[in-house]
């Protein structure tokens, strides 16, 4: 039996994309030792959800042309698909999703529009490499999504494959 490990996740400063590769990491993991071993039901509800988040965030050329209040709706869309799927599922597919969730979660503290800092409830506008980042980490969460639905596994590729374009222009 293999030691005895816990998840930490990567704290919010790493980036969400860098959070959501860190965590499909540890779910490969389990999945490759044996310690998750998804149901059909797991795979439909992955499969429904990976739909979800591509039609709501969709490429990356695509995404940096809009607005960013278009942008901040897309993503705010993925957190809902997130929310729903959690609320039809439980166990290790739900844990996983939960800390998706937990790593975009930052999406809801984000406002388009301008407010002085004593009405805006202590929102933020995003810079645009952090949109971009949510929306990576969004592709790359469909992208393990839809890989755990096939059966192929899922992890694909590495952080530093799909999360080192983060930049702060």
């Amino acid at each position: 039996m293999p030691p005895h490990s816990t998840y930490r996740p990567l704290p919010a400063e790493a980036g969400m994309c860098a959070q959501i590769a860190h965590l499909t990491a540890e779910a490969e993991r389990q999945l490759s030792q044996g310690l998750w071993d998804p149901a059909e039901e797991d795979a439909a509800l992955a499969r429904k959800t990976a739909s979800g988040l591509a039609e709501a965030v969709g490429e990356a050329g695509t995404q940096e042309r809009l607005p960013v209040i278009d942008r901040l709706e897309h993503l705010r869309e993925a957190l809902a698909v997130l929310a729903i799927a959690l609320a039809r599922i439980h166990g290790p597919l739900a844990w996983y999703l939960a800390q998706a969730g937990t790593a975009l979660s930052p999406v809801l503290r984000w406002r388009a529009l301008p407010a002085d800092r004593q009405s805006s409830f202590g929102t933020v506008v995003p810079s645009p490499s952090d949109l971009a980042d949510a929306e990576r980490a969004v592709r790359r969460l469909h992208t393990a999504l839809s890989r755990a639905a096939a059966g192929t596994g899922i992890a694909a590729g590495t952080a530093a494959d799909e999360c080192a374009a983060r930049s702060d222009t």
